[in-house]
């Protein structure tokens, strides 16, 4: 069985603390077969890390969490930046149009911009769509109300979808702490896994509230005055770097 993190953010959101040589190397260190950079509308962190994923040993799916006029979509296997505050339905034709497929980010969470079970249901109702809209996010360990896991579970158990578990790491120890295992151990093969809706979503302890929010606010801070967690090179250790 392959494991995979498939929402994790660079410094190429406005959010995200560390490189994308960081996040490869903390996903190798992990074991991770395979991740997704899926960067707020941009696509540029995944292209990079693409590129420089075999160096590292862990294949990557270029992405994008899409802020659609319903909420956030983790847009997959794409090459191009699809542009936010479009409707859900006409992000998932762009995605198509892409050759992707899309997973809902966090659905109905607390404090999130996320899509509604509502919106995710219309969405699936429309056979095209549906073939495009693949999976829903149930494990999010970087949520800061939990309690929107177990909602979340509860709706793509009503649903034709393949659950999936990510940890939107937004720093690098973040990273695996909520994965997708699938059959095989590529891209494709998650791919394919998705599509068939054979996808088990692993469950991190998910991190104290007050802790996460804490680190992430030093970190940010840092990131304001330039500094991000970077890796100077494959063989050496992480560390802090200027942006």
């Amino acid at each position: 069985m392959g494991l995979a993190d498939l929402h994790i953010h660079t410094i190429y959101s406005w959010d995200g603390t560390c490189d994308v040589k960081a996040v490869l190397k903390r996903a190798a260190e992990l074991g991770l077969d395979v991740i997704a950079i899926t960067d707020h509308n941009e696509i540029r962190g995944g292209l990079e890390a693409q590129d420089l994923a075999p160096v590292y040993g862990v294949e990557v799916i270029p992405g994008s969490e899409v802020s659609t006029a319903e909420g956030h979509l983790l847009a997959l296997f794409i090459q191009h930046t699809i542009p936010k505050g479009l409707s859900l339905e006409e992000t998932l034709w762009r995605v198509a149009e892409l050759g992707g497929c899309a997973v809902a980010a966090h659905p109905a969470a607390r404090g999130m911009n996320s899509l509604t079970p509502e919106a995710i249901r219309r969405a699936l109702a429309h056979p095209d769509l549906a073939r495009i809209l693949v999976g829903v996010e149930v494990f999010n360990a970087g949520l800061l109300h939990t309690r929107s896991n177990s909602t979340a579970r509860a709706l793509a158990d009503t649903l034709p979808v393949a659950r999936v578990g990510s940890s939107d790491a937004h720093m690098f120890w973040m990273i695996g702490a909520g994965a997708t295992l699938f059959s095989g151990r590529s891209a494709q093969d998650l791919r394919q896994a998705l599509e068939a809706r054979q996808t088990q979503p692993v469950s991190g302890q998910p991190f104290p509230r007050l802790n996460l929010l804490t680190a992430w606010l030093m970190r940010y801070a840092l990131r304001t005055a330039g500094w991000i967690v970077g890796n100077p090179a494959p063989d050496r250790p992480l560390a802090w770097v200027r942006l």
